[in-house]
């Protein structure tokens, strides 16, 4: 996909070539000088005509005529220096992408070094450009009638850099494989709920720990009757689909220890069950399991990369469905670590899912959990679908998810779990929790619940439920399935306990 070359080489011929453009700055430099001359100074001209502009997130198309061995030349506006991050840099990555792939060109050139600022070095700028390649030009394959012919896409980046080419490669291929991890799980959750049951995620979850040496569990419906899973059975109880408690092991360490636990909902399909979802609010349900695809896409990256660290990715799924054996309003259910739950809605089954994948996560060592789930509507009331609510029971490890969704772009804000809160789901006149305890706070009830089962774990709660999809089209990807969370959980996982140094 890159081919690293020394800036010297720009001569050479491309359909395309890209370069950054900072505001205030009418001189031109390096490559963008260089193509200037062999344009008769023309690039200068256009700039002061305002043809090229440098605004963020401008696009300007220069063709050469014939004068160059650069078909077109692409300028990316960056705005002012001072102000450029690694996510707004992100962002512009991907609207340049975006325009020269619609150009339906296989190959095209970008000079790295333009892009590089005071406070982001030449290898920030390649993992940047990785992402943005990757994540930008994702598209689902849907199931219209379509041509045959094959479309065209990009198949090659040559970079140009004054840096060190190898490092830069490295930069390149981490940030592409973020890119396309997070592509992985927008693909699950774009699936519909009758092509994804939960079968068909414990088989990729299988495939992907076969790809990349990962230790598998499946669980079947009758291990998770003998190890008392009977939160998430009764989730399942009105399907005709089994349940799976899916497990994937990484050991990055000699020793079995420190032991990162991603936990991820799995609801192929939620129907709400009894307490069943409007004809408006079940539309959409297939991506329910949106906690799990992000999980699976960080498991991605994590065999693609190798960290010294270890992790152990578990995901309860089924679909919550009605039938005669569907469980009901008042039903009192016991979960793996011994705790009745009185049900009180059935359309809050995610929790119960989660319950015992943390508790079955904690019986595989974990000594940190987080859990990713599209909970409730609650949190999008609470923070729109933008942001991501989070919860936790330890500040330190909470810095540690915070530090790495600030890295990958990805913002989260932390909602409270007051001594009121647990109360509220410990009230119950017949078992030792409820699973709903009311509208007023639902996704911090949700995330309380849930809390209960990590008990004294470090562990983080992140409510996807707004973030997982979006309506419509940006810079980074279409509309559908974000891909949300996978880049946090990777970043999460390989930065680990550096924050505390």
């Amino acid at each position: 996909m890159f081919n690293v070359k020394n800036e010297a080489q720009v001569i050479e011929a491309h359909e395309a070539l890209l370069l950054g453009l900072f505001s205030k700055n009418q001189k031109t430099t390096g490559l963008t000088k260089e193509l200037d001359l062999l344009l008769d100074g023309q690039i200068t001209e256009l700039l002061k005509e305002g043809d090229i502009r440098a605004e963020q997130n401008t696009v300007s198309k220069v063709h050469t005529l014939g004068k160059a061995p650069i078909k077109r030349v692409y300028f990316l506006g960056l705005g002012k220096e001072e102000k450029q991050t690694l996510e707004s840099l992100r962002e512009a990555f991907g609207k340049a992408v975006k325009t020269i792939s619609e150009a339906k060109v296989e190959s095209f050139a970008v000079g790295l070094d333009s892009f590089v600022t005071k406070e982001l070095d030449v290898l920030d700028v390649a993992h940047a450009f990785g992402e943005a390649l990757a994540l930008s030009t994702y598209k689902f394959a849907d199931y219209k009638q379509k041509s045959n012919a094959p479309e065209k896409k990009i198949e090659e980046v040559v970079v140009y850099s004054s840096g060190d080419t190898e490092e830069i490669q490295a930069s390149l291929t981490v940030g592409y494989a973020y890119g396309q991890g997070t592509n992985s799980a927008r693909t699950l959750v774009n699936l519909p709920g009758n092509m994804l049951t939960a079968t068909d995620l414990a088989n990729y979850a299988a495939e992907l720990g076969k790809k990349y040496g990962f230790e598998v569990e499946i669980l079947e419906k009758e291990d998770m009757e003998k190890l008392g899973m009977g939160a998430l059975l009764a989730v399942n109880k009105g399907s005709v689909e089994p349940p799976k408690m899916i497990v994937l092991k990484y050991q990055g360490k000699e020793n079995w220890e420190d032991v990162i636990a991603l936990v991820g909902k799995g609801i192929t399909f939620d129907t709400g069950g009894y307490s069943i979802k409007p004809k408006d609010g079940i539309v959409g349900m297939k991506s329910d399991m949106g906690g799990a695809a992000a999980v699976l896409g960080a498991m991605e990256i994590i065999g693609e990369l190798r960290p010294e660290k270890n992790v152990v990715a578990v995901i309860p799924s089924t679909d919550n469905m009605i039938s005669g054996d569907a469980f009901k309003p008042d039903d009192v259910v016991t979960s793996m670590n011994g705790k009745t739950i009185e049900i009180l809605n059935t359309d809050a089954e995610g929790r119960l899912a989660l319950a015992d994948g943390i508790t079955y996560a904690k019986f595989h060592g974990a000594s940190y959990l987080v859990d990713v789930a599209t909970l409730t509507g609650g949190v999008i009331v609470a923070l729109g679908n933008d942001i991501t609510g989070a919860m936790t029971n330890n500040e330190a490890f909470f810095e540690e998810v915070l530090e790495a969704s600030i890295e990958a772009g990805e913002p989260i804000w932390r909602l409270p779990i007051t001594e009121n809160h647990k109360k509220r789901v410990r009230k119950s006149q017949v078992a030792d929790l409820n699973n709903s305890p009311g509208r007023d706070g639902h996704a911090i009830f949700a995330g309380t619940f849930i809390g209960e089962f990590a008990e004294d774990t470090p562990w983080v709660h992140l409510d996807i439920a707004g973030t997982a999809t979006t309506t419509s089209a940006h810079n980074l990807g279409p509309a559908g399935a974000t891909g949300v969370m996978v880049r946090t959980l990777a970043t999460l996982v390989e930065r680990f306990g550096e924050t505390e140094e």
